[in-house]
């Protein structure tokens, strides 16, 4: 019989994934030995035995001690073994690229006024037309809403059918981003791919994506409602609606990057995590332009639901003034912030203001710091995409909101949220000191 002690330690010796760590003078070793180079083609463990006073070893190899009791061999073939993680980072970068996709086809679907056109949602999809008697159907239950009623009564059916395609891809491409992040996460959590911590996170990436899905269909819902009366009311989605759904795609998006991040340059295991105090202002700059690019873009959000890249088309001033005399219309007041148009547009410019000057004063400041070459190239990028933006966004409203130059725009926002997010995990790991 295997004792108790015997086969908590040959459990242990089946568990670990490192080298057997056996004194040369107790291994057996078959090639040749020259010099100081040492051949070890196989290793084996020693056994001690005593014929008539005299002391030898007799080589026993650790899967014959494991075969010849049943019972260990079924333990350590039940043994976890190690996984590869790199998997996983390559998934959920695919998937955050993925999001970063329906970002631009959601912009666009706005730009185009797209979303309104497809006045049904189901769970795993709806049914597009194959016939001229089922597009006339469609057409006729867009035809009792309110986009039609108030907007497009001149819309012939071939215009229909554009946006209602537009509609469709956006939903499509959704419901793709679902499948791409619940089954591949239900995959590897079974298989033990996954981590506590990667299980927590992935966890609260399957949360977002339902919750994405379910405040796209209530935002698009807001805009079926029959609640446009006023002469001047044009149907269209909330506007706090619009910027929860594009939020959470923000948050989504962020998540799976920051999570791919960590897997695919993770921080180095032997090493020891010490506080830089000359990049304790890199740090801080990076932090906020990351926190900056994300508010700007939720205010982009409020500009694009109430329409307001079309009033006061100048730069630097709205129209004669550095501030419009209607910024403040509205009663009471803290509805103008997100109701008044002025009001809305003239909190994005401040906002997008302010992310460039943090940006430049981020590279600024960098300039003179030893970072890696990996993080200059990274910093280098944000203060260029930075002012790349600001001037998207100026022509975007030179030239009053063309397609192309809006949806440049949005894209670029979620590109600078990119870098700055690279950016924040680069400078982390030059704090890992090796031991």
């Amino acid at each position: 019989m295997v004792s108790y002690l015997e086969m908590w330690s040959i459990a242990q010796l089946c568990r670990c994934t490192q080298s057997l760590r056996v004194a040369q003078s107790k291994l057996l070793v078959s090639g040749t030995r020259t010099g100081i180079n040492t051949s070890l083609v196989s290793r084996q463990l020693i056994t001690q035995t005593k014929h008539n006073k005299v002391t030898s070893w007799k080589g026993l190899r650790i899967s014959d001690i494991i075969k010849s009791n049943g019972m260990l061999a079924r333990f350590c073939s039940s043994a976890p073994k190690p996984k590869s993680t790199k998997v996983v980072g390559y998934w959920l970068l695919g998937c955050s690229g993925m999001v970063f996709t329906a970002v631009v086809l959601g912009g666009v679907t706005r730009l185009t006024e797209s979303g309104l056109s497809m006045v049904t949602w189901k769970l795993l999809g709806e049914k597009m037309p194959r016939s001229e008697e089922e597009w006339e159907r469609e057409f006729e239950k867009y035809k009792q809403y309110p986009e039609f009623i108030y907007k497009n009564q001149s819309m012939t059916l071939s215009e229909f059918k554009w946006i209602w395609y537009m509609e469709f891809a956006h939903r499509t491409w959704g419901r793709c981003i679902g499948a791409a992040v619940f089954l591949p996460a239900a995959f590897f959590w079974m298989r033990g791919y996954l981590d506590k911590a990667m299980k927590i996170r992935v966890a609260a990436y399957c949360v977002l994506v339902g919750a994405q899905g379910l405040m796209g269909w209530y935002m698009v819902k807001s805009g079926l409602e029959d609640r446009f009366q006023g002469p001047s009311d044009v149907p269209r989605v909330s506007q706090y609606r619009l910027a929860a759904h594009l939020s959470l795609a923000f948050i989504l998006y962020t998540g799976l990057l920051a999570g791919a991040l960590r897997v695919l340059r993770p921080f180095p295991l032997s090493a020891t995590y010490k506080s830089l105090k000359e990049l304790k202002g890199v740090t801080a700059f990076a932090h906020a332009v990351k926190a900056m690019a994300f508010l700007t873009a939720v205010s982009g959000a409020f500009v694009a639901g109430l329409d307001a890249g079309l009033v006061y088309n100048s730069f630097p001033k709205m129209g004669d003034n550095w501030i419009p005399d209607d910024i403040l219309a509205f009663s009471p007041k803290l509805r103008n912030f997100t109701e008044n148009p002025t009001t809305v547009q003239f909190d994005h410019r401040i906002l997008g203001t302010t992310t460039l000057a943090l940006a430049t004063a981020l590279w600024l400041m960098s300039r003179g710091k030893k970072l890696s070459p990996m993080a200059r190239r990274v910093v280098n990028g944000v203060g260029a995409m930075a002012w790349l933006q600001v001037a998207l966004g100026i022509s975007t409203l030179l030239h009053y909101v063309p397609t192309p130059l809006a949806a440049s725009h949005q894209s670029g926002s979620l590109v600078l949220l990119t870098l700055a997010i690279w950016l924040t995990h680069e400078i982390k790991l030059l704090k890992y000191i090796p031991k």
